[in-house]
């Protein structure tokens, strides 16, 4: 049997199979954060189709770090009925759920949470708000790591398998675990060892709200791609390291920031038109000029973040690792597990195109996924839109 096909535990919870659906934003919750039909539709089909470990879309863990007008919300105990309603779904047609939890950090806007955003620092404005964040004092730092427990206590009282916390593509714990991001120079910033302390005492406080070996996973970025450094593949196996000593139940990689480095995220076609849907037409004459002067620069790579999956690796010791990007062929998908490079192979728009994929893998049908990564889906995002394969029509 492949690989693909055999069990594997995270923590006390066993999975069916190595794939695994990778936090997407689905733009499909009520402006209150709750969760929709829409929403719980797309989960019934993932669950359906076979996917064994369903990671959900980043929940904002505070009102004041909701990075999306229609996020999810786990920010208060008004969530925990539709959040409840979601995992019976999953569990209901043969899956397993996991929730992610986040803070947008500085990647949001005052429109969006009544308040100029937060960050470790306050240097520098983002390309794509244009804003400049408020540093944040002791408070708020106090205030956000208890706002990351109690959003868990709520994850495990509405059913989640699973609880993973987002470190990756510019949100705030990304920012306080990355140089160019956080410019802080006292117990929260300056030394590697400090601005790996905001994480720390997330995954501590998290663990002491959820039972006794809940499973807990986090999401990391290898590579920031910011202007100026960021967090390495050397750094971030650093960090993996420090991880794997706290006890985590699985560490999945990404790479790239939102408002930095998007097309790093999300490597493929660049959208222009579709981008450019969401300027104001003032926005709209240097917007064709930035983005398209992206085009053709991040043509899809197989596995793009699987050299730096191979170094750290071997720092995880026992702890299972979560590879995704560009994840698109079976058979080399079926390697890197074979060659103990991964433990699970995570995907995110392969599955928004097809919810059976791993069914029709399972059948024989397919030897390679069908996403053409035209990134279509990505760009409705931006546009306030709920994701769907817009290259196949919609909704699919």
């Amino acid at each position: 049997m492949s690989l693909l096909f055999t069990p594997r535990k995270i923590g006390n919870v066993e999975l069916q199979n190595r794939f695994v659906n990778s936090a997407t934003y689905e733009g499909m919750a009520k402006e209150t954060g709750a969760v929709g039909d829409e929403l719980i539709k797309r989960y019934e089909k993932l669950a359906k189709g076979g996917v064994s470990l369903i990671i959900s879309g980043h929940m904002f863990v505070h009102s004041s770090g909701k990075a999306n007008k229609y996020q999810i919300g786990i920010h208060s105990d008004e969530m925990i009925p539709g959040l409840k309603r979601l995992a019976e779904t999953v569990h209901r047609n043969g899956g397993k759920i996991a929730f992610q939890l986040a803070h947008g950090g500085r990647q949001t806007t005052k429109d969006l949470i009544g308040q100029t955003p937060l960050g470790p620092s306050a240097k520098g404005r983002d390309p794509v708000y244009f804003i400049k964040p408020r540093e944040m004092t002791e408070d708020d730092i106090i205030e956000v790591i208890l706002s990351f427990g109690e959003a868990a206590k709520r994850a495990a009282a509405a059913g989640a398998d699973v609880i993973q916390l987002h470190a990756a593509h510019g949100f705030l714990i990304n920012e306080f675990l990355s140089p160019f991001f956080n410019h802080r120079t006292n117990s929260w910033g300056g030394s590697e060892e400090n601005r790996f302390r905001f994480l720390k005492e997330v995954l501590r406080k998290v663990k002491t709200m959820v039972p006794e070996g809940f499973p807990i996973l986090i999401k990391m970025s290898t590579n920031d791609y910011t202007p100026k450094q960021g967090i390495t593949p050397s750094l971030a196996a650093r960090y993996a390291g420090w991880l794997a000593k706290l006890g985590i139940d699985g560490l999945e990689l990404s790479c790239g920031t939102m408002n930095y480095s998007y097309m790093n995220v999300c490597r493929g076609d660049v959208p222009l038109n579709e981008l450019l849907k969401s300027l104001a037409w003032w926005k709209k004459p240097m917007g064709r000029i930035m983005i398209g002067n992206l085009a053709g620069k991040y043509d899809l790579e197989e596995g793009y973040n699987l050299e730096a999956a191979k170094m750290i690796k071997p720092v995880l010791g026992n702890t299972p690792l979560f590879l995704v990007g560009g994840m698109r062929t079976v058979s080399h998908m079926e390697e890197v597990l074979e060659n103990g490079h991964t433990d699970f192979i995570s995907m995110s728009r392969p599955f928004i195109r097809e919810p059976f994929l791993v069914k029709k893998i399972k059948e024989g049908k397919m030897d390679k996924v069908s996403c053409v990564s035209c990134n279509k889906c990505m760009a409705a995002v931006v546009n306030d839109i709920p994701i769907y394969c817009y290259s196949t029509g919609f909704p699919k």
